[in-house]
Protein backbone atom coordinates (compact mmCIF):
# COMPACT_ATOMS: atom_id res chain seq x y z
CA UNK A 1 0.00 0.00 0.00
CA UNK A 2 1.44 3.34 -0.98
CA UNK A 3 1.61 6.15 1.52
CA UNK A 4 0.93 9.80 1.24
CA UNK A 5 2.47 12.92 2.64
CA UNK A 6 0.78 14.61 5.57
CA UNK A 7 2.32 17.99 6.19
CA UNK A 8 1.54 20.04 9.26
CA UNK A 9 3.43 23.08 10.50
CA UNK A 10 4.94 22.59 13.95
CA UNK A 11 3.68 25.92 15.22
CA UNK A 12 0.06 25.30 14.23
CA UNK A 13 -2.26 25.84 17.14
CA UNK A 14 -4.20 22.70 17.92
CA UNK A 15 -7.79 22.95 19.08
CA UNK A 16 -8.16 22.49 22.80
CA UNK A 17 -11.11 20.48 24.03
CA UNK A 18 -13.70 22.46 25.95
CA UNK A 19 -13.73 21.03 29.51
CA UNK A 20 -17.37 22.10 29.92
CA UNK A 21 -18.49 20.18 26.84
CA UNK A 22 -21.37 17.79 27.43
CA UNK A 23 -19.97 15.00 25.24
CA UNK A 24 -16.53 13.83 26.47
CA UNK A 25 -16.02 11.65 23.40
CA UNK A 26 -16.44 14.69 21.10
CA UNK A 27 -13.93 16.58 23.23
CA UNK A 28 -11.47 13.67 22.92
CA UNK A 29 -11.89 13.56 19.13
CA UNK A 30 -11.25 17.29 18.79
CA UNK A 31 -7.79 16.79 20.34
CA UNK A 32 -6.75 14.17 17.78
CA UNK A 33 -6.29 15.47 14.25
CA UNK A 34 -4.49 12.37 13.01
CA UNK A 35 -5.74 9.71 10.66
CA UNK A 36 -7.38 7.06 12.87
CA UNK A 37 -6.02 4.29 10.64
CA UNK A 38 -2.54 5.09 12.00
CA UNK A 39 -3.47 5.38 15.67
CA UNK A 40 -1.30 3.06 17.81
CA UNK A 41 1.21 2.77 14.99
CA UNK A 42 4.99 2.96 14.97
CA UNK A 43 6.67 6.36 14.66
CA UNK A 44 10.10 6.46 13.01
CA UNK A 45 12.41 9.44 12.55
CA UNK A 46 13.77 9.52 9.01
CA UNK A 47 16.18 11.91 7.29
CA UNK A 48 17.68 9.66 4.60
CA UNK A 49 20.89 8.95 6.54
CA UNK A 50 22.25 5.42 6.91
CA UNK A 51 21.24 5.18 10.56
CA UNK A 52 17.72 6.41 9.81
CA UNK A 53 17.44 3.86 6.98
CA UNK A 54 18.29 1.10 9.47
CA UNK A 55 15.70 2.52 11.88
CA UNK A 56 13.13 2.58 9.07
CA UNK A 57 13.84 -1.06 8.20
CA UNK A 58 13.35 -2.08 11.84
CA UNK A 59 10.17 0.02 12.15
CA UNK A 60 8.72 -1.56 8.98
CA UNK A 61 9.23 -5.02 10.47
CA UNK A 62 7.75 -3.92 13.79
CA UNK A 63 4.67 -2.40 12.13
CA UNK A 64 4.24 -5.47 9.92
CA UNK A 65 4.43 -7.87 12.89
CA UNK A 66 1.97 -5.82 14.95
CA UNK A 67 -0.39 -5.19 11.99
CA UNK A 68 -0.21 -1.44 12.54
CA UNK A 69 0.58 1.62 10.47
CA UNK A 70 3.93 3.31 10.08
CA UNK A 71 4.29 7.04 10.70
CA UNK A 72 7.50 8.27 9.07
CA UNK A 73 8.53 11.67 10.45
CA UNK A 74 10.94 14.08 8.80
CA UNK A 75 11.79 17.14 10.87
CA UNK A 76 12.75 20.11 8.70
CA UNK A 77 15.28 22.74 9.72
CA UNK A 78 14.20 25.74 11.77
CA UNK A 79 16.62 28.43 12.82
CA UNK A 80 16.11 31.25 15.32
CA UNK A 81 16.03 34.71 13.74
CA UNK A 82 18.21 35.94 16.57
CA UNK A 83 21.12 34.40 14.69
CA UNK A 84 20.62 36.94 11.89
CA UNK A 85 18.79 39.91 13.37
CA UNK A 86 20.16 40.02 16.91
CA UNK A 87 16.70 40.60 18.36
CA UNK A 88 15.68 39.50 21.86
CA UNK A 89 12.57 37.32 21.40
CA UNK A 90 13.24 33.81 20.08
CA UNK A 91 11.42 33.80 16.76
CA UNK A 92 11.91 30.87 14.42
CA UNK A 93 12.13 30.96 10.65
CA UNK A 94 11.45 27.94 8.50
CA UNK A 95 14.41 27.20 6.29
CA UNK A 96 13.26 25.74 2.97
CA UNK A 97 13.85 22.02 3.15
CA UNK A 98 13.12 20.26 -0.11
CA UNK A 99 14.44 16.99 1.27
CA UNK A 100 10.95 16.07 2.49
CA UNK A 101 9.65 16.09 -1.08
CA UNK A 102 12.62 14.04 -2.29
CA UNK A 103 12.31 11.60 0.62
CA UNK A 104 8.57 11.28 -0.03
CA UNK A 105 9.16 10.40 -3.67
CA UNK A 106 11.87 7.89 -2.77
CA UNK A 107 9.63 6.27 -0.17
CA UNK A 108 6.66 6.15 -2.56
CA UNK A 109 8.78 4.19 -5.04
CA UNK A 110 10.25 1.83 -2.43
CA UNK A 111 9.13 -1.79 -2.70
CA UNK A 112 9.99 -2.54 0.93
CA UNK A 113 7.18 -0.24 2.13
CA UNK A 114 4.49 -2.19 0.26
CA UNK A 115 3.96 -4.50 3.25
CA UNK A 116 2.61 -1.84 5.64
CA UNK A 117 0.35 1.21 5.43
CA UNK A 118 2.46 4.34 5.94
CA UNK A 119 2.38 8.12 5.88
CA UNK A 120 5.08 10.76 5.81
CA UNK A 121 4.70 13.61 8.31
CA UNK A 122 6.80 16.75 7.95
CA UNK A 123 7.44 18.91 10.97
CA UNK A 124 9.74 21.78 11.79
CA UNK A 125 11.54 22.39 15.06
CA UNK A 126 13.40 20.37 17.64
CA UNK A 127 13.68 16.76 16.50
CA UNK A 128 13.09 15.21 19.93
CA UNK A 129 10.09 17.38 20.68
CA UNK A 130 8.50 16.80 17.29
CA UNK A 131 8.97 13.01 17.37
CA UNK A 132 7.40 12.84 20.82
CA UNK A 133 4.58 15.18 19.73
CA UNK A 134 3.76 13.01 16.70
CA UNK A 135 3.93 9.96 18.96
CA UNK A 136 1.44 11.60 21.33
CA UNK A 137 -0.92 12.65 18.55
CA UNK A 138 -1.01 9.17 17.04
CA UNK A 139 -0.88 7.42 20.44
CA UNK A 140 2.08 5.50 19.02
CA UNK A 141 3.14 2.23 20.55
CA UNK A 142 6.83 3.10 20.04
CA UNK A 143 9.24 5.60 18.51
CA UNK A 144 12.15 4.19 16.50
CA UNK A 145 15.27 6.26 15.79
CA UNK A 146 18.75 5.60 14.52
CA UNK A 147 21.78 6.22 16.70
CA UNK A 148 23.97 9.26 16.13
CA UNK A 149 27.59 8.68 15.23
CA UNK A 150 30.13 11.43 15.21
CA UNK A 151 31.47 14.32 17.19
CA UNK A 152 28.30 16.45 17.03
CA UNK A 153 26.33 13.76 18.86
CA UNK A 154 29.03 13.44 21.50
CA UNK A 155 29.21 17.18 22.12
CA UNK A 156 25.53 18.15 22.05
CA UNK A 157 23.99 14.81 22.96
CA UNK A 158 22.34 12.48 20.52
CA UNK A 159 18.72 12.75 19.46
CA UNK A 160 18.20 9.15 20.59
CA UNK A 161 19.61 9.83 24.06
CA UNK A 162 17.62 13.01 24.59
CA UNK A 163 14.44 11.37 23.29
CA UNK A 164 14.89 8.30 25.50
CA UNK A 165 15.19 10.52 28.58
CA UNK A 166 12.06 12.57 27.93
CA UNK A 167 9.66 10.39 25.93
CA UNK A 168 6.47 9.04 27.43
CA UNK A 169 6.46 5.92 25.28
CA UNK A 170 9.04 3.28 24.40
CA UNK A 171 11.99 4.51 22.35
CA UNK A 172 13.92 1.99 20.30
CA UNK A 173 17.42 3.06 19.23
CA UNK A 174 18.87 1.19 16.26
CA UNK A 175 22.69 1.19 16.05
Amino acid sequence: MAGHEYSEPADRKRPVADPTAADPQAAEESRHSCDPAFRHGVVVGFDGSTSSERALAYAIGMAHRSHSGLIIVHVANRLPTTVWAGCEPPVFVDVPDHRTEVLGLELACADYLSEVPWILVERGGDICHELEEVGREYEADAIVVGSTHGIVGRIFGSVAGRLARRARRPVIVIP
